[in-house]
């Protein structure tokens, strides 16, 4: 992609025969770190999927640090590219966290035009401090526990660049007054938010935030005992409502 070699793996039918889901990572995921949910998507709903590690994470190509402010909106128009050379003709993106507001960027500002619909975990479309806390939090925790050892299991040589590139960004002075609410009313797409309740990230504000201004109609689900990662902690829910409203919205 311009030169960048990114991971990447299909699974289930080309995008000339059914519709693709767009598998988007978290800032600490990878193509791996999905694990078998997205094959298990594919299963329930008949579509492929396209799940890809974006630059600097899992086997992708490395990337130079530290990351820019607006690193989100870069990669929703690397997105574009990713799916124009993908051949992918209808998208159903999927995101988790950073994922889903690369997601949202992408649907509020020159969307791929076969786009259907976002279903989004843990979305964050403003800062929080609370979210902040956690993500300084985890500075120590790389530092002083196996977390660099279990990552690098899924980002290999990457595992620095994967971390530091996510860390440093949000805890930048400048990344305080990230927003992207300005992109919402242009989504016409429905929307799907599954949002733990217990998430050390982010809270119901987010949520709220999207449904008040999306342009198009938003469900959204809170997930009880949950934190930030639904399709982990809570994954035959997850896949349920997942696989739900795909189907609602292929009919």
């Amino acid at each position: 992609m311009d030169g960048v070699r990114l991971e990447a793996r299909w699974i289930g039918p080309p995008p000339e025969s059914a519709p693709t889901l767009v598998f988007l990572h978290e800032g600490l995921g990878s193509t791996s770190l999905w694990k078998d949910f997205p094959g298990r998507l594919v299963g329930e709903t008949g579509c492929g999927a396209l799940v890809y590690s974006r630059a600097g994470y899992g086997k992708s190509d490395p990337v130079a640090l530290p990351r820019p402010v607006r690193f989100m909106h870069d990669e929703a128009e690397i997105l574009s590219k990713v799916l124009a050379q993908a051949g992918v003709r209808d998208s159903l993106l999927i995101g988790h966290s950073d994922g889903a507001s690369i997601a949202l960027i992408h649907a509020g500002n020159r969307p791929h035009p076969g786009l259907r619909g976002l279903i989004l975990e843990a979305p964050h479309v403003f800062t929080e401090p609370h979210g902040l806390a956690s993500i300084a939090k985890m500075a120590e925790v790389y530092r002083a526990t196996d977390l660099r050892e279990r990552l690098a299991r899924h980002h290999g040589a990457n595992v620095d660049v994967a971390f530091r590139g996510w860390n440093d960004v949000w805890l930048d002075p400048e990344f305080r007054a990230w927003n992207i609410e300005e992109y919402l009313p242009s989504i016409q797409a429905p929307i799907l938010i599954l949002q733990g309740e217990d998430d050390e990230y982010g809270t119901w504000r987010q949520v709220e935030a999207i449904q008040r201004q999306s342009g198009g109609p938003v469900e959204a689900i809170a997930m009880a005992d949950c934190g930030h990662s639904p399709h982990r902690e809570h994954p035959e829910r997850t896949l349920e409502e997942m696989a739900a409203f795909v189907r609602r919205l292929l009919q």
